[in-house]
């Protein structure tokens, strides 16, 4: 099954989605309105309200509420892209200039809020309090994440478990929420819908382990954001925790510099000493181990090209080159 494919069992609903957002963006403010739909209109792979979708008709569910769902999701995660940019002081996302570039980062978070509140009452909408209890939840957890990731920036002393609870945090957290949504309208089995949140969870972490990974081995141009990123900003990240763990001295002694002092000046000689340390096979390694623990949670849902889907997109979340 090739990406589009994934894409294509869902193609109708999609579509639809992408009619709501456009429509619930809609601000009498024309500042708000041009900002998001500069980040709206940015692309991207919109994996989450994908998930949505696809776990919804996987459990037989297949209406308006779902597709609502699918687009508040994705108002949620656009909003933490506009404050993430903000935080990390990024200047490009997806191939083009982040709108905190384009604008400023007052703009940029006050639009975030207004996605943030769009999307809460989009799921008033839904009518539902447990996917009200599940997204208000996601939100919480993925603010604390950021927290906790900016709390240990610079900090060489950061370990895998911390890392792992940090990405858990603010990336797996939106993912395990829009499958576990997702089930929760469905009104899925109580073993079905530990098995999507399940699912999301270890789908969010394989696919984050790949964009730290990518972070030392893919190129700008492919990526469509700056190499070595979270180099620049002291981030602590898997491939570089585990060089200062397992590395000999001196990769480690250079990898606990750089992210003391941030920047790019020793970007070259970081990917050479990750590469060297085994650090991207390990984290690669990891990230297949998560998509397949994903896999193996998607046996309680019936057959379905909706449940191939979901597997081949785990498949395709370690394969990716950016």
């Amino acid at each position: 099954m090739q990406p589009q494919t994934f894409y294509s069992v869902v193609a109708d609903d999609f579509a639809a989605v992408d009619g709501i957002i456009r429509q619930q963006v809609v601000s009498r403010v024309p500042l708000v309105e041009k900002i998001g739909d500069y980040i709206i209109s940015a692309g991207g792979k919109r994996l989450r309200p994908l998930l949505v979708l696809l776990s919804g008709k996987a459990l037989g569910l297949n209406d308006e509420r779902l597709r609502l769902l699918a687009a508040t999701i994705e108002f949620l995660h656009t909003a933490t892209l506009l404050h993430d940019d903000v935080v990390d002081m990024s200047d490009m996302r997806r191939g083009r200039s982040t709108a905190n570039a384009q604008w400023g980062n007052a703009p940029s978070v006050l639009v975030g809020d207004f996605l943030y509140s769009r999307s809460f009452e989009m799921m008033v909408e839904l009518d539902s309090m447990p996917v009200m209890r599940i997204l208000s939840k996601a939100t919480r957890v993925i603010a604390e994440g950021e927290v906790l990731q900016l709390s240990k920036i610079r900090d060489a002393s950061t370990t895998e478990e911390t890392y792992m609870e940090v990405i858990r945090a603010k990336t797996a957290m939106l993912f395990e929420a829009s499958t576990q949504s997702a089930a929760a309208l469905a009104e899925a089995s109580a073993e079905q819908n530990e098995a999507l949140r399940l699912f999301g969870d270890h789908l969010g972490v394989a696919f984050q382990l790949v964009d730290d990974l990518l972070d030392y081995k893919g190129d700008a141009a492919t990526l469509g954001k700056n190499v070595g990123d979270d180099l620049a900003e002291g981030k602590p990240t898997l491939p570089l925790i585990y060089t200062m763990r397992e590395g000999n001295a001196e990769q480690a002694a250079l990898v606990r510099k750089a992210i003391q002092k941030g920047g790019l000046e020793d970007l070259e000689s970081i990917r050479e000493a990750v590469q060297a340390a085994g650090a991207l096979d390990y984290t690669a390694n990891q990230a297949r181990q998560y998509a397949e623990r994903a896999i193996a949670c998607l046996e309680v849902l019936p057959a379905s090209v909706y449940r191939d889907a979901l597997v081949e997109l785990s498949h395709f979340a370690v394969a990716r080159t950016h």
